[in-house]
Formats: C-alpha cells, structure tokens, sequence
C-alpha cells in the first residue's frame, strides 16, 4: 500500500485496528456533539448576561446561570468554565492599578518611634499631626501634605507641589499667614 492510496475502512476495522469497540467510537461522537451543543448555548447565555453586566466576573457569572444549567440539564464546573471562557477569550481581565505606590514601608533607614502613643489632647493645638498623600491629575500628580490639629481636626496648614521635597516647611508657613 502506497501512503498516497487511500482505502476505504469500516467502522469496525478501524475501531479494532486503535482497540476500541464500535460502540465507544459512537458513543464519543454523541457524547462530543452534546458537549458542543451545552458549550454553545452556556456561551450564548454568558453574552446575553455581558450585554448588562460587562465586568461580571465567571464565578458569579456560574452563580448566576444556576437556574438556566439546571432547566438545560448542564453541569459544568468552576474549572471547566473558566477554561470555556478562556478559550472563546470571554475571561474578564484584571484592571491594572493606575494607583502609583508612594510608601514603602519595609525599607532598611531608620524608623521613627510613635511619641504620641498615649497622649489625648485636650484642647487645640497641643497635638498637630502631618500626612502626605498624592492628587492623581491628568497625565501626572501632585502632592498633598496635610498639618492637622488632632483635637479639632482642623487643617492648620497644606501644601501641594510636584516634589516631596521641604513639604513640611512650606505646609507650616502656609498655616501661619
């Protein structure tokens, strides 16, 4: 037999050549169309949800199609759902932080101890406390220092710059004018 001749088999004889019976061969063939047919309409459905609820992510999505796999007989599981969607590129993807990260804590310079652990003011200006967090603008941020009296919890001075530089200070004089 040349490999460009082709020979027409029966079912059975390639079934017995690869050592299955008729039967398994047929029952894969019906057993794949109705896995199609589920994967289809579970799809279907997994549209008409993301037409409403565009970021919904698979393990509500299989929450929320319970009751329509139940009425379709399907059973399909967290994994193999995830696997589904993933294949017909239908996964959400996480959003990316566009949060720029300012602190870093676990750093090996000094870290100052707390010397207000115990102290309550009583009346203002006893206490002032400072905070330093940045403002997200268009296409850059700015920096916020904030100087706080801790028992009105008034602002008593601010600044905002694009540099952390001697924030403190300025922060400081800005409260006193």
């Amino acid at each position: 037999m040349n490999v460009g001749q082709s020979e027409s088999r029966s079912i059975q004889t390639l079934c017995s050549l690869l050592g299955y019976s008729r039967q398994a061969f047929y029952k894969f063939i019906k057993q794949s169309e109705k896995e199609a047919l589920q994967h289809d309409l579970i799809l279907q459905e997994v549209l008409k949800i993301r037409k409403t609820l565009k970021r919904l992510g698979t393990r509500k999505l299989l929450f929320k199609m319970e009751e329509f796999m139940r009425e379709h007989h399907i059973d399909i599981g967290r994994d193999a759902m995830f696997d589904l969607l993933a294949t017909h590129k239908l996964l959400i993807r996480k959003r990316k932080r566009r949060v720029l990260v300012t602190t870093f804590s676990d750093h090996w310079m000094r870290k100052y101890p707390n010397l207000i652990v115990d102290f309550i003011p009583t009346a203002p200006n006893q206490l002032w406390v400072s905070d330093i967090t940045y403002i997200t603008l268009k296409d850059d941020f700015a920096y916020l220092s904030l100087i706080t009296d801790a028992y009105s919890r008034k602002i008593v001075g601010f600044y905002i710059g694009n540099t952390i530089g001697r924030w403190l200070y300025k922060s400081i004089a800005n409260g006193f004018k």
